[in-house]
C-alpha cells in the first residue's frame, strides 16, 4: 500500500482496535517508518511489534510533526483528555480519522480545530480481519484523501460510505454492535439445546460450530442469506418448524427492530 503523497500516520491507541490496524497496515505494505504511534503504555506483545518493524513510539505528541493521516484509536470516554495536546499534530493537509464510538465530528473539530475528518465504525472482527466498517466523510476531505482512508480501513474488512454523519448511528446500531447479537445466539441456541436434552457443553459446541460454519457460508457463498435460508428449508422438514416461529409475527424481526432501534437511540445519545 502506497504512503508517499500522504504524509505520515500517527496512530493514537495502541489497544485492540488500534493495535489490530496497525498489524493490517504492516501486513499490507505500509513501512513502519511510515507510522508514529502514540499511546502511553502499549502492552509488551505491541511493543514488541512496533519496535520490530521500525515504528516510531511516543508516548506524546511530538514536536514538529504534521500528521498525513491522525488515527484516533482510543476510548471514547478519554477523548476530552487525550487529543487537546495533539492539535499541533493537524496541518492542512491532515486528514483525520477517528474510530472512538460515539464522538462526533463537531466533538473532534474542537478538540483539533477544523480539518479533513473521517468518523469511522468498525466492529470487533475487525481484529482478525473479518470486521466491516462504515465511515462518513465530511466535506473538508479529498477524493484522493477517502481513497487513502480507504486503504488503511479495509485491512480490517469491507468498508461501506454512508450518506450522512446521523447514518454511523445506525450503522453502529447493526454492524456496530452487531457481533453480541450473533454472540447470544449462540448462547441461546446452546441453552434451548440444553433443554431439549443435551449435556450443556455439548449444546454449546453445537451451537458455536453451526453459527461460525455458517457465517463462514455466508462470506464464501454468491448467494443471499434469503436463498441460503430457503436452501436448508425442506417444507414440512424440521428447519421449517422451527423457522414457523422464528418467523413468526411475534418472532425475531419484531424483537430485532426493537433492538436496532434502542442501539440507533443509545448512539444518538451518546453523540448528544
Amino acid at each position: 500500500m502506497a504512503v508517499a503523497g500522504h504524509g505520515s500516520i500517527v496512530l493514537i491507541g495502541a489497544g485492540n482496535m488500534g493495535g489490530a490496524m496497525l498489524a493490517g497496515w504492516l501486513k499490507s505494505g505500509i513501512s513502519g517508518s511510515s507510522v508514529i504511534v502514540i499511546d502511553p503504555g502499549p502492552q509488551p506483545a505491541m511493543a514488541k511489534l512496533i519496535a520490530d518493524n521500525g515504528a516510531r513510539h511516543e508516548t506524546s505528541a511530538p514536536e514538529g510533526v504534521k500528521a498525513g493521516v491522525i488515527f484516533v484509536a482510543v476510548k471514547p470516554q478519554v477523548i476530552d483528555q487525550v487529543l487537546p495536546p495533539l492539535k499541533g499534530l493537524v496541518g492542512p493537509d491532515t486528514v483525520i480519522v477517528s474510530v472512538a464510538a460515539g464522538k462526533t465530528i463537531a466533538n473532534l473539530e474542537s478538540h483539533l480545530g477544523e480539518a479533513a475528518t473521517v468518523r469511522a465504525m468498525p466492529n470487533t472482527p475487525a481484529m482478525i480481519g473479518r470486521g466491516v466498517t462504515g465511515a462518513f466523510a465530511n466535506a473538508r476531505v479529498t477524493a484522493a484523501q477517502r481513497d487513502f482512508v480507504h486503504s488503511l480501513l479495509k485491512v480490517s474488512g469491507p468498508v461501506e460510505w454512508v450518506a450522512t454523519e446521523g447514518d454511523i448511528d445506525a450503522v453502529t446500531a447493526v454492524s456496530g454492535s452487531g457481533p453480541a447479537y450473533v454472540f447470544y445466539l449462540v448462547e441461546c441456541m446452546a441453552e434451548a439445546g440444553r433443554k431439549a436434552g443435551l449435556p450443556a457443553d455439548l449444546a454449546m459446541r453445537l451451537a458455536r460450530e453451526t453459527v461460525a460454519g455458517a457465517g463462514e457460508l455466508l462470506h464464501q457463498s454468491p448467494d443471499d442469506a434469503g436463498r441460503l435460508r430457503q436452501n436448508v428449508t425442506s417444507p414440512g422438514g424440521t428447519t421449517a418448524a422451527a423457522l414457523s416461529i422464528l418467523m413468526a409475527d411475534d418472532g425475531m424481526q419484531p424483537l430485532f427492530d426493537k433492538a436496532i432501534a434502542a442501539a440507533r437511540k443509545r448512539a444518538e445519545e451518546l453523540a448528544g
